[in-house]
């Protein structure tokens, strides 16, 4: 395994990260499509047998059981100097006042707990899972330095959000020597790109690394277009799917996958293969995360690795893609009432 930094940090991390979501107990979260400790175990070890360092995991994850399965298999499996550990916060945990967001209070509960799940004393990478509109950007960020400071926290990460959100996240951080935002977990692949119109660029002027959720788009390009079969996770995100990959843009999609197909002959490799070599074109990505259920998924992406596209064939790619709606995700109403009640006559539906 050829290890990288993760954006202008000095932080060793595969470019190649699991993503641990696929990991919960079903009656904790997500019966179709997680797997239980009894499966997971085998696959976090072999990921670690190929080298795999960089884990992803975020505390509403099967309400806490993820981080719970993943602490417990690093500290069996793993030295915990070797590995890191990304984990995130906002969405949430428990009903009433203060069981979600990113307030001081929030996180300053949040982190304790996911420590205590996790099985650590401290998290490598700490992200926002996404903005918190119902509180001052400025508490946020405050409290995030704070951790850094005693030590819980090592690294700052964000997530999906606008790009001026970000860029008025970063200059906030520099203006008040608040420690800074190392990472953006954002959503980019080959049928979904609007990332390259402003956030990529910011995150390469900012020395920010990129970690890419869905790098396959849910499945879509690991598969041929007319095959039947779907990921079990696709198939049950209903309207969510949608949102992500538009019917509107089915010609073009379509004509990706295609493509996809037709490099990853050429190559005699896999479509994940080839989607996952795509994604390592470009600068700014630091690593996909693979939400692996299966050992050979893993052994794919690692093998990704060594798949060296040429020019032709990148063009050949990216020719189809046309420009779509970006979905940020304001996700409920309750943040969307706080928008309204900050900028009043604003009409958002």
């Amino acid at each position: 395994m050829r290890y990288v930094k993760l954006g202008t940090t000095g932080l060793d991390v595969s470019p190649i990260a699991i993503g641990a979501m696929t990991y919960g107990e079903p009656d904790r979260g997500h019966p179709v499509w997680s797997l239980g400790e009894e499966q997971a175990r085998p696959l976090i070890r072999h990921a670690l047998d190929a080298g795999i360092n960089f884990f992803d995991t975020a505390n509403m994850y099967s309400n806490g059981s993820s981080e719970e399965i993943l602490g417990r298999a690093l500290k069996d499996f793993a030295n915990r100097d070797d590995v890191v550990i990304a984990t995130k916060l906002r969405h949430p945990m428990r009903p009433g006042p203060n069981g979600r967001g990113l307030s001081r209070k929030a996180i300053m509960t949040e982190i304790d707990h996911s420590l205590r799940r996790l099985g650590t004393d401290y998290i490598d990478l700490y992200q926002v899972h996404r903005n918190d509109h119902a509180t001052p950007l400025e508490e946020t960020l405050e409290a995030l330095s704070d951790l850094v400071k005693t030590g819980k926290v090592r690294y700052l990460g964000a997530s999906s959000m606008p790009a001026w959100e970000f860029a008025k996240a970063l200059h906030l951080q520099r203006e008040h020597g608040w420690a800074r935002f190392v990472s953006m977990q954002d959503h980019y692949n080959l049928l979904h790109r609007e990332e390259e119109r402003e956030m990529i660029p910011l995150c390469l002027d900012e020395g920010v690394g990129t970690i890419v959720w869905s790098p396959l788009a849910r499945g879509r390009l690991a598969r041929a277009w007319n095959d039947a079969k779907s990921t079990a996770r696709a198939a049950t995100d209903g309207a969510y799917a949608d949102q992500l990959y538009a019917p509107t843009e089915e010609a073009s999609n379509r004509a990706i996958v295609e493509a996809v197909g037709q490099v990853a002959d050429a190559h005699g490799v896999s479509r994940a293969q080839i989607a996952l070599a795509w994604l390592r074109r470009r600068r700014v990505v630091t690593a996909p995360l693979v939400g692996a259920r299966t050992a050979q998924q893993i052994d794919d992406a690692v093998a990704s690795l060594d798949v060296v596209l040429t020019d032709e064939e990148v063009r050949a790619l990216e020719a189809p893609y046309t420009p779509r709606y970006d979905w940020q995700g304001i996700s409920d109403e309750a943040e969307l009432d706080a928008i309204r009640a900050r900028v009043p006559g604003m009409a958002l539906t």
